[in-house]
Formats: structure tokens, sequence, C-alpha cells
């Protein structure tokens, strides 16, 4: 199944004429930011392979992210560190991402589809979807431009602490992330409120 203009269609019978597919990535990881996108994209001659980030090769979605960054009307992107998730929580800094990233955008959209069961502090129409990234085609354009530009962020990271292998694991807890973590305590890329990192650092971050 690929995400269809449904949703945009009906946006545009409500009179939004700049219809904005907002996501986000990284909110699982260990280390690294979160990145949320956000994109108006023409969509009457839809892009056929467009698709959830998630279903894609990685090849397939660099390739995307050129074309939609070609044929975006606007795209706005912004990220929230490890220490500002630390402080207001992953939800939080999802949330600001979001609205950081919609704000960034000139002119501004009349119509948020975001994925997921989330709302902006915004005052512009918007619209929930759950699993919007596979159904919606704007939401799956925002997924690509916000997973591509963390993947990016997450290499750059790897060349400043190559002892945690960034580069394959992008920060998500796998056994050798984990492994590494034991090994060498965490960065300051590290998210110091996440299980697997705060029971590692020198001194707890918070009291049990």
């Amino acid at each position: 199944m690929r995400p269809s203009c449904a949703f945009e269609e009906e946006a545009a019978r409500l009179g939004a004429s700049r219809i904005a597919g907002i996501d986000e990535a990284g909110r699982g990881p260990l280390a690294g930011p979160v990145v949320a996108a956000a994109v108006v994209i023409p969509y009457a001659a839809p892009i056929p392979e467009l698709n959830d980030s998630k279903m894609l090769a990685e090849e397939a979605r660099e390739r995307l992210f050129s074309l939609i960054m070609d044929r975006a009307l606007s795209v706005g992107v912004a990220r929230v560190p490890p220490e500002e998730i630390d402080r207001i929580n992953i939800y939080q800094a999802t949330r600001l991402a979001m609205s950081m990233a919609v704000k960034s955008m000139s002119p501004l959209p009349d119509y948020l589809l975001i994925d997921g069961p989330l709302s902006l502090d915004l005052n512009i129409r918007q619209r929930s979807i759950i699993k919007g990234d596979r159904l919606c085609y704007s939401v799956a354009a925002a997924s690509i431009v916000a997973k591509v530009t963390r993947d990016r962020i997450m290499l750059e990271l790897h060349e400043q602490y190559p002892q945690y292998g960034f580069d394959s694991h992008k920060g998500y807890g796998t056994k050798a992330h984990m492994q590494a973590l034991e090994r060498h305590g965490p960065c300051s890329a590290h998210r110091k409120c996440f299980r697997g990192v705060r029971e590692r650092l020198p001194t707890p971050l918070f009291r049990e």
C-alpha cells in the first residue's frame, strides 16, 4: 500500500492551499537529536515510489530526498538536541521540533497534516493522522526529509565519536551500541534521561 493524497484533497476542499505534511525522525534512539520536517509538495502528480521512510532502503531514501527537495514548494526542518530532550522529555521535544519546522517555512502553511496522535500549539488548522507516514503523501515526504537529515547528522556525530558506531545504528539501542556504552560510557550526544544511558552516567542524573 502506498500513501494516498486523500488527506490533501480533503484539506483543499476545506479551502486550504498550502498543505504541509509533518513528521519526525529519532524519537526512539539513545543518542542524537530528534528531527522534524514539514513539507508542502504538489500532490496532483505524485512521485509514484514515495513511501514511509521506514519502508525504503537507504539508497531509495536518498534519491527520493533529492526529488522531494526539487519538487517541494516549501520545506522546513528543525532539530532539538539531546540536552533539550533531557530537559523537556522526548514527547515535548518532538512537538517543539515540529513547531519549529513549520515556523521556519515561508510562507507559512495554512493546513497541517501531522503524523501520529500529536497536536501543535500553532494557530493553523491541523489534523493528526495515526500512521500518517504510511497513509498520507505529504507526511510520507516529510518522513523521508526528516530521516535523511537525521541520518546525515548521525554520520557527522560518528566523525566526532567513532567509538560508538553511530554510522551504523544511528543512535538506536543495538547490541553493539550498548556494548560501546558499557565500554566508554555516554558522550555529549547521548540522551542522559533515556534508559540504557542514565544507568551508565558517572553521577546518577535522577534519584530512584
